[in-house]
């Protein structure tokens, strides 16, 4: 039994084989109802496209690359399921690459992306700066770049951020209001603009209460659980009664150590960290976060990369949002 084609398709539902080709590309110009007919109709027929043929054809395929640090976090995994549901629905399948904060599996990631011919790359950066010029080599066949939450500057293509500076101010006007007065920033990742905005966020908090600021108490690139810990202990040796963290595992870390120190939880010292990850409401005392709404930046994401894709010229620059939620660890 031969295989159905294309012009099987066609000749089925009445229309010409260029229109259900468009409708199987995921072409916008296609009416739904047309798109829906023919993806109903092809799976009657039992027809499988040719997608590496396709790929050859047109230089690139349907499937876009999505690049984060780690896939085990809450807010990168609620990212890549948003952004999956909504290049899914038009038409994409969607390679997801974890760089464990590794400039090295960054570019090995990138270089993958690029021999596949992905038509685009989503990608939020690791903790190692230096990956730009892999990114330009791995964007020379064409695909188009979406960066999200942690991007760089100078580089081609769309960006979709969180209103970090005003998640920085929040946290830290939070411990202010609630009477901390040396209040410390477990800082994260200075190479990317979030983190910068972050830690503005938090000076500027300080500045408009009157507090000034002390870099002996800020601690840069700890974003994860060990570093909170460690660095908790030296802002509690220099006189910090509250930390200012912008990820939940720092804050976690830091976190476990005032507990380890005797100190008690808001009482003593506060806490409070970003992300809103799902432990943060379960740990004991509950951890206050910055909500930096993942679903909706992971859908704008691939909002942004599928407008890109379909032809627009000017790149996006995207804010989205965020929410202090305060919790127990810094509410007196």
């Amino acid at each position: 039994m031969t295989k159905p084609t294309i012009v099987d398709i066609a000749d089925a539902l009445g229309i010409t084989p260029s229109t259900v080709s468009r409708a199987l590309a995921g072409n916008p110009n296609v009416k739904e109802s047309t798109r829906k007919s023919v993806l109903q109709k092809a799976d009657e027929l039992g027809y499988q496209r040719n997608v590496i043929a396709s790929s050859f054809r047109k230089g690139v395929t349907n499937t876009i690359g999505v690049v984060v640090p780690r896939i085990d976090r809450e807010f990168f995994s609620k990212i890549i399921g948003a952004a999956e549901f909504r290049l899914n629905a038009a038409g994409y399948s969607v390679v997801i690459c974890q760089t464990r904060e590794k400039a090295a599996n960054e570019r090995k990631a990138l270089k993958m992306l690029s021999s596949i011919r992905v038509a685009g790359i989503m990608i939020s950066h690791s903790s190692e700066a230096g990956t730009e010029d892999a990114l330009v080599e791995a964007l020379s066949g064409g695909a188009k770049l979406v960066q999200f939450d942690r991007v760089y500057a100078g580089l081609p293509g769309s960006t979709v951020e969180n209103d970090d500076f005003n998640g920085g101010y929040a946290a830290t006007k939070h411990l202010i209001d609630n009477g901390y007065k040396r209040i410390g920033a477990i800082n994260g990742l200075q190479s990317t603009i979030a983190y910068q905005n972050r830690y503005k966020g938090y000076l500027a908090a300080l500045a408009d209460s009157g507090i000034p600021s002390d870099g002996s108490i800020v601690f840069p690139d700890s974003i994860v659980r060990e570093n909170g810990f460690t660095s908790a202990g030296l802002a509690i040796d220099r006189g910090c009664d509250a930390l200012y963290c912008t990820g939940d595992f720092s804050a976690f870390g830091a976190m476990e150590c005032a507990l380890s120190r005797g100190l008690r939880i808001p009482e003593d010292f506060g806490i409070v960290g970003t992300a809103n990850e799902g432990f943060t409401a379960l740990v004991t005392p509950s951890l206050s976060s910055v909500d930096q709404h993942a679903d909706e930046l992971g859908d704008k994401a691939a909002r942004a990369m599928l407008n890109l894709l379909n032809g627009r010229e000017e790149p996006e620059h995207i804010i989205v949002g965020v929410t202090f939620i305060p919790r127990r660890s810094s509410s007196r």
